[in-house]
């Protein structure tokens, strides 16, 4: 891994380096790579199962397990025994403090999967759920319940056409105070294997999963368990070349060489525009994503209010009045609520690597509900947070705003923020989907696909599961060789189709020039729904927006993000039309101040002139 955290310029490709801006500097950005050659072994999930295959010393290598924490005070943590129902596995964990001190404890549960050598790949310690308890007094107990699903311990085969697979064994299903420290286990015995695929998928799934990012393996070796980590050596090696392939280069495009026509259909129909059907906004809050209301209400909207809509959605919706959707207004988190225009802001808490290090759904929860009302305080109905990426290294950039390692933790931490904030109608931002760690540009990730789903992937798909998220921030990552915007495997069949996801997608940071790779007209047609831009021209408009195919992106994107929009809390009975943005009225109100200084200075000016014209002065 260490040999393939950091990008890797593609040398073949320099001259078509894009001239950019980072934090107000001129900067230029180059195609570059990151192999995840680690496959599913990221983090504790490598050390853990190394050391069970005798490939490492244990305790030569690590310092502080996963999951490791100290308190003023001692507990036992015991099992009852396993009760299985209909696919449901539910135990008890009673946890008694046997100190001096009050103190609280966490409940970690982890499994062990059946393996067989050069099959599936499979990590021997994986976190499948947490709890806390509450505040216990010295010799006192808690029973905390453990529930969940058998499918959720499956793990993904990538042959043929890829499903997820629960194989026949004995899975150790165990309560460990970290990753490495078993204090109770339990034998679930999966008496025949289970492949979820045709009719047969996962019950939390829409549609059933298969191979969607099979292009995105690339040329690369993965780092397998099979005979103790035999190809460690190969797998973790610096990358052998940095060319990208003529048939893979010829795919890669930047706006420079993207042809806007790439996604329109001719034969679409031109959907209606521009209709009156006496329908507003407002009387779609709490109507299904389905309900037959919403196709009524997009044929009143203007080609216009669409494109502006979907190209100037920076820190902002903005308002279509031909459906009474009014404007609301984003800001940046995620330790804090950050009005970029204004300056205003809020009160700051402690970065979310600090807040998943607590264990704490019920406190992950409280955090998002101060987040929520402090939004609302502030007049704003979007945050751009949680920030859910895996610290694939220590080095990540931005792993000081992602909770963690594991994306079972990552996932719940990040659900309780959701629901919290969408408890005072906030809806949050989860971000960067996906594969992003480096805070880069233009960087091809290199993954397989069980790594992508059951580590990268994992915590977003929790959050649109357990935490019912909303609004989706789409990553600068180039998945393969395509922007995360791009790929509509990625936000339409995994997000959308697979997860069930219904809400809106939204761009990173645009600027001025999309960072010479993000369009309005690629993005549109795979899943994105609006642009992160404040500019009024550039690649955040379509090209042709009169065209069959535009319109129709257009019109689904404004659903979307419409959908999300009545369900906050802007279109509360005691909601406030929001009018123009807060930065807006600042700008306005600026200027008014110079205007009326101005105005001031010319009519001293003026009276001066006449009192010297009186005196006879000459000027």
């Amino acid at each position: 891994m260490w040999n393939n955290w950091e990008a890797t310029r593609y040398s073949n490709m320099e001259d078509m380096a894009v001239e950019g801006m980072n934090s107000g500097m001129a900067q230029t950005y180059y195609p570059s790579f990151t192999n995840y050659v680690e496959g599913i072994y990221v983090g504790y999930k490598y050390y853990e199962t190394a050391d069970d295959d005798g490939a490492i010393d244990y305790d030569a290598t690590v310092q502080y397990p996963f999951g490791y924490g100290l308190s003023y005070t001692t507990f036992t943590q015991e099992m009852s025994n396993l009760t299985v129902n209909d696919g449901e596995i539910t135990f008890d964990v009673t946890v008694t403090n046997t100190g001096d001190v009050a103190g609280k404890d966490v409940v970690e549960i982890y499994y062990n999967p059946p393996y067989t050598n050069g099959g599936i790949e499979k990590a021997t310690a994986n976190l499948i759920d947490f709890e806390k308890t509450q505040m216990l007094e010295p010799g006192a107990s808690e029973t905390i319940t453990i529930t969940f699903d058998a499918e959720d311990m499956a793990s993904y085969d990538m042959s043929d056409d890829g499903c997820y697979v629960l194989e026949q064994g004995d899975y150790v299903i165990s309560v460990n105070s970290d990753s490495h420290t078993v204090l109770d286990q339990q034998i679930y015995t999966q008496d025949e294997t289970v492949r979820y695929e045709g009719d047969n998928k996962r019950e939390s799934d829409q549609i059933t999963a298969t191979n969607q990012f099979e292009d995105v393996a690339g040329d690369v070796t993965y780092l397998s368990r099979a005979d103790g980590f035999a190809n460690y050596d190969e797998a973790t090696a610096a990358p052998a070349s940095d060319v990208l392939s003529d048939d893979l280069m010829a795919q890669y495009h930047l706006n420079s060489n993207f042809d806007y026509k790439t996604y329109i259909n001719e034969d679409d129909e031109m959907p209606t525009t521009g209709t009156d059907n006496g329908i507003r906004l407002n009387e779609l809050r709490g109507a299904d994503y389905d309900d037959e209301r919403w196709e009524l209400l997009l044929d009143q909207l203007t080609v216009e209010d669409m494109t502006n809509m979907i190209a100037l959605s920076g820190y902002q919706t903005p308002a279509m009045d031909s459906v009474g959707k009014v404007q609301t207004i984003d800001a940046d988190g995620p330790m804090s609520i950050n009005n970029n225009f204004t300056g205003e802001g809020s009160i700051g808490f402690p970065t979310e690597t600090m807040v998943a290090c607590t264990w704490s759904k019920e406190l992950a929860q409280s955090y998002g509900e101060m987040m929520g009302k402090m939004c609302r305080e502030m007049n704003i109905a979007g945050w751009y947070a949680p920030g859910m990426n895996t610290h694939r290294t220590p080095f990540g950039a931005r792993n000081y705003e992602y909770f963690s390692e594991d994306g079972t933790l990552s996932g719940y931490i990040a659900s309780g923020a959701v629901k919290g904030s969408a408890e005072y109608g906030v809806y949050a931002y989860i971000k960067h989907f996906a594969m992003y760690e480096m805070n880069a540009k233009m960087v091809c990730v290199w993954s397989n696909e069980q790594a992508m789903r059951e580590i990268y992937l994992k915590p977003f798909e929790i959050c649109v599961k357990d935490g019912d998220a909303h609004a989706v921030m789409v990553s600068w990552s180039f998945i393969g060789i395509k922007w995360s915007g791009e790929n509509s495997n990625l936000l339409k069949t995994v997000l959308r189709d697979e997860w069930g996801f219904e809400g809106f997608t939204l761009t990173d940071f645009f600027r001025n020039n999309g960072h010479g790779f993000m369009n309005a007209d690629a993005a549109l047609a795979n899943g994105v729904d609006a642009m992160l831009s404040t500019y009024a021209g550039g690649p955040n408009v379509v090209q042709d927006p009169e065209t069959a195919s535009s319109v129709k992106y257009m019109r689904q994107a404004c659903k979307n993000v419409m959908y999300t929009v009545v369900n906050s809390w802007v279109y509360e009975e005691d909601g406030v039309d929001t009018g123009l943005p807060t930065w807006h009225k600042a700008v306005i109100g600026a200027d008014v101040a110079v205007a009326v200084i101005i105005l001031g200075l010319c009519v001293l000016v003026y009276r001066k002139y006449r009192k010297d014209s009186v005196a006879g002065i000459d000027h």
